[in-house]
């Protein structure tokens, strides 16, 4: 894989904020800002995965979703042992 060069212009207190953010984790202003866009690039990718395997099995509480809800929409239809996709997404 290779690299490219990307500049950035960016308001000093910005970049002051920056270099606050990295020094506390040890690291260069670059690679913290590198770190942060893979990061955000890697949750952009798993909530659109997961969305998508909502769409393929149904929402939770949808017929077409594990298991067959309760009409009512009570507890018990018979879906409290699966664990939603997105659990633990923000």
């Amino acid at each position: 894989m290779g690299t490219s060069v990307l500049s950035l212009r960016i308001d000093h207190d910005l970049l002051e904020r920056l270099r606050h953010h990295a020094a506390k984790r040890g690291m260069s202003v670059q690679d913290y800002v590198v770190r942060t866009l893979v990061r955000d690039d890697f949750d952009q990718r798993f909530q659109a995965a997961v969305e998508e395997t909502e769409r393929f099995y149904g929402a939770p509480g949808s017929p077409d979703s594990f298991g067959t809800p309760d009409p009512s929409g009570s507890p018990g239809s018979g879906d409290e042992d699966q664990v939603r996709p997105s659990a633990g997404i923000r």
